[in-house]
């Protein structure tokens, strides 16, 4: 993703997201998930995406993938990989991007590995289709990726199944199975979740280390903001199926423009903190995507829509300028005033 608009004659950009609608269809009616959504992103760089859960963000990357029932979907805008349209890509062209250009880390390894076959056979098989590779080569190269995640005696471990390893150990495979063809978009999708903090670490490092190996890039989505401080060089701020601000990582979260990102940085703790100081919540609960609210969709929840005055929050929405910005009524005077004075004493 970029910050600045692209100069003309610049190369494109390895991922492009533009105008992106994803919709399902349910008996209770059309689940608005992803609503007008753009973002860009090259090669050997990291997008981190943060917003509650439901915001869009997993079925954002399933759509880059190609991974949904089309019976049931329906996705319009443009998803370019590496000059490749997505959407309303064949099948085929599908298979022959993912796990070869694309791959994604799911956030559950019990459900992305099949108990019924070693990790190396699941690891070898991807390899072999996409490179024809032998079976003994793929083996090998299974091994090779085995002992580049961090699994100690690979060589042995290769043959055993999935309940065999530990949950840190599984998502390593996971890393391994998803790294195999090195992959030049590679989708992080909560990758740690459920791994205690050592493990975690352990996860990311090896994440940032094969990443300046094969000069991929990451889309790594997270509730983690610490997370993506030290791992992103781009923040996306995704709420109600769309982007409510983006912009250079430690910009986002030093001097953040949009309500809802001050709700986020607000509710995370610190060690600096008194142990009787409580915890800021953001104030209700993300609008359901059946009926998404007029206007800009965080206005229920919002504390500033009297600074803005009038009805506009509840009836205007309100875009997301291109570069670094926030979709918000609220005039940039505002804002600063208000991060200043009510937001920034809560972050320090």
């Amino acid at each position: 993703m970029s910050t600045t608009p692209k100069p003309e004659g610049a190369p494109a950009p390895f991922l492009s997201v533009r105008d992106l609608h994803v919709r399902f269809r349910t008996e209770d009616g059309v689940v608005k998930a992803v609503d007008d959504l753009s973002f860009r992103l090259e090669r050997g760089r990291t997008l981190g995406i943060v917003g509650e859960s439901g915001s869009g963000k997993s079925v954002t990357n399933l759509a880059v993938l190609g991974l949904h029932n089309r019976a049931a979907t329906e996705i319009s805008g443009r998803i370019t990989v590496d000059g490749t349209e997505i959407v309303g890509a064949s099948e085929r062209t599908l298979q022959r991007l993912r796990g070869n250009t694309m791959a994604m880390i799911f956030q559950d390894p019990l459900t992305a590995l099949s108990p019924y076959h070693t990790v190396g056979r699941q690891i070898a098989e991807p390899y072999r289709k996409h490179t024809g590779a032998s079976r003994r080569a793929a083996r090998e190269r299974a091994v090779e990726m085995l002992g580049k995640v961090g699994i100690p005696q690979p060589r042995r471990r290769v043959d055993d199944y999935p309940h065999q390893f530990s949950g840190g150990m599984r998502q390593r495979a996971v890393i391994a199975m998803a790294l195999v063809c090195d992959p030049a978009l590679l989708i992080a999708d909560e990758p740690t979740t459920a791994l205690d903090v050592t493990v975690q670490a352990q996860i990311l490092d090896l994440l940032s280390g094969l990443q300046q190996e094969f000069g991929s890039a990451i889309i790594l989505v997270t509730h983690d903001l610490g997370v993506v401080a030290h791992h992103a060089d781009e923040l996306l701020v995704m709420y109600a199926g769309r982007a409510v601000e983006r912009g250079p990582v430690d910009e986002v979260l030093h001097r953040p423009q949009h309500p809802y990102t001050w709700g986020l940085l607000s509710s995370v703790p610190r060690l600096s903190a008194r142990t009787d100081e409580p915890l800021v919540p953001v104030p209700g609960s993300p609008p359901s995507l059946l009926a998404p609210p007029p206007g800009c969709p965080f206005h229920p929840r919002c504390a500033f829509t009297e600074v803005v005055g009038g009805d506009r929050c509840a009836t205007r929405r309100p875009a997301l300028p291109p570069g670094r910005g926030a979709a918000c009524h609220l005039a940039a005077e505002d804002r600063q005033a208000l991060f200043t004075e009510q937001i920034e004493p809560r972050l320090v």
